[in-house]
């Protein structure tokens, strides 16, 4: 625990455990990690979208060893265009992940705004992310989506590391019940995340295809090496829940010694979890890997004491929550304009206590 100061942005070092140089290195030349001597909490975070960025914009104030494995089904948007096109990963969520990585600093600022900024008109470029394009244009030069995405995070000098979950695009389908409703019994197939996000019905369950799609590597020894991994805030059947069901990832988060904390979303998204009660999100979690332990869940205070979710039932969420072997942690993480976003300062601080108090293994003591 010496020397670890709470809340405190890390410099960027000149070298991290992924063998990425700084900006100031012989570009492309990877370097030998040196003995490791930060005592800040080396983590993973898995997710997608705005929940994924939500919950990295935290965790760089809390540390620089960070790692984000990101899901790869997207397939609306200026993802799904590219990837229909050239046949590439789903760059969006990567684009997001990388932007909520940098800095505070005018570098930052100005590289996270360039690399989200879409090009306007109804041409060709129209709705396309800048971002989004210069890792399409990496990846067709390195023929590597993973060395390519290290680039970009040298060019952009980001506080970690972004990582594609599969090297492989990915479809999910899932089973809705009511999508037509005219038939609100009746079990349908959903297929793609554009749809899913936005489904009538209620989700059942979800599959990806290709079955049993292979796990980056770099991705794997990212979950196995954590001293925390952090699953969620994020869409549930499309941000969250698609990591346990790649098969190298789900053995890696099980037999991982990292401590594992699961993010509670701030409101149900209409579409996908319309209508779930808290105690619901977490069972879809059990249901999808019933082997997967948690040591901690943070849930916003007011979003379940009469906000989003009404006046929850907090002992059944206990419950629910200690099935899973998870102490319940309740926080206020939610912005104060009462929309419902993470706020990543008081996001930041909760991490921070929940580190701190629900111990530490490996080299971070």
């Amino acid at each position: 625990m010496t020397g670890y100061v709470p809340g405190r942005q890390l410099q960027h070092r000149a070298a991290d455990r992924t063998g990425v140089p700084a900006r100031t290195a012989t570009p492309g030349r990877a370097r030998t990690s040196p003995a490791r001597t930060n005592p800040a909490p080396r983590i993973t975070a898995l997710g997608g979208g705005q929940g994924l960025s939500a919950s990295l914009s935290a965790l760089r104030r809390l540390t620089s060893d960070l790692t984000a494995v990101v899901t790869v089904a997207d397939d609306g948007g200026s993802s799904g265009r590219l990837r229909e096109e050239l046949g590439v990963l789903p760059p969006g969520d990567l684009r997001k992940a990388l932007a909520a990585l940098c800095g505070d600093d005018d570098w930052g600022r100005t590289w996270s705004e360039v690399i989200q900024q879409r090009f306007t008109g109804s041409g060709e470029l129209g709705g396309h992310a800048v971002g989004n394009l210069l890792i399409v244009a990496l990846w067709e030069k390195l023929g590597d989506p993973v060395a390519a995405l290290d680039w970009v995070g040298r060019l952009l000098n980001v506080q970690g590391r972004v990582l594609p979950m599969s090297a492989v695009p990915l479809d999910i389908e899932a089973v809705v019940r009511g999508h037509d409703p005219d038939r609100p019994g009746e079990l349908s197939a959903v297929r793609g995340q554009a749809s899913v996000a936005v489904t009538p019905g209620t989700v059942q369950s979800i599959r990806l295809l290709p079955d049993e799609p292979p796990a980056v590597p770099q991705a794997v020894t990212a979950v196995r090496e954590a001293d925390w991994v952090v699953l969620g805030p994020g869409s549930w059947f499309t941000s969250v829940l698609p990591h346990l069901l790649v098969p190298e990832l789900a053995e890696a988060l099980t037999e991982t010694r990292a401590r594992r904390l699961l993010t509670l979303n701030l409101a149900p998204q209409p579409g996908e979890t319309e209508g779930f009660t808290p105690q619901r999100h977490l069972e879809v979690i059990a249901d999808h890997a019933p082997g997967l332990a948690v040591d901690a869940i943070l849930v916003d205070e007011r979003a379940v004491t009469g906000g989003a979710f009404g006046q929850a039932d907090l002992a059944g969420l206990e419950k629910a929550a200690e099935r899973m072997g998870a102490a319940l942690v309740l926080g206020q993480v939610a912005r104060t304009d009462g929309s419902p976003r993470h706020d990543p300062e008081l996001l930041a601080a909760a991490y921070d206590r929940i580190f701190r108090t629900h111990g530490r293994i490996g080299p971070w003591r």
